[in-house]
């Protein structure tokens, strides 16, 4: 059994699987990072306080009489659709920066690719440039 689990996580696979896993971490900190530090500062600036919407409810029951969400879920059921509103505002600027992140590293590769195909090609060695003299010659005599 602890053979097979050696081999298990020898594999390739899993050890891709478990670096895809680590780089997303850390590729999700950079991008909440520029979400919360670069865009929604912006973001609040221009709309004057930002998107939140997270204390947006409808009271479900007569004895919710409080201004703020979190107080009104301690009063009774609630209808919380600003917390919505807020995390799918944030998604859609969080896919939209992920998006541009990709297009940039999408064109660095098609530079790089570029750089790869515009490099000459490196001569024939002598001796397959002799073959191809003797071949040419040959066929010329035919």
């Amino acid at each position: 059994m602890l053979n097979e689990f050696k081999e298990f996580i020898a594999r390739g696979n899993v050890m891709d699987l478990a670096v895809g896993v680590i780089i997303g971490a850390a590729f999700s900190k950079i991008v909440d990072s520029v979400v919360n530090d670069l865009v929604m500062p912006i973001v609040g600036a221009i709309t004057g306080g930002g998107f939140d919407f997270s204390n947006y409810f409808i009271p479900l029951s007569a004895n919710v009489t409080a201004p703020s969400l979190a107080a009104a879920r301690q009063q009774g059921a609630v209808f919380a659709y600003g917390n919505f509103i807020t995390v799918l505002i944030n998604f859609l600027i969080l896919a939209w920066i992920i998006f541009l992140m990709i297009k940039v590293v999408n064109r660095l590769r098609a530079s790089i690719e570029t750089k790869k195909e515009a490099a000459p090609a490196a001569p024939p060695p002598a001796d397959i440039l002799l073959l191809s003299e003797i071949r040419d010659l040959l066929k010329q005599r035919a």
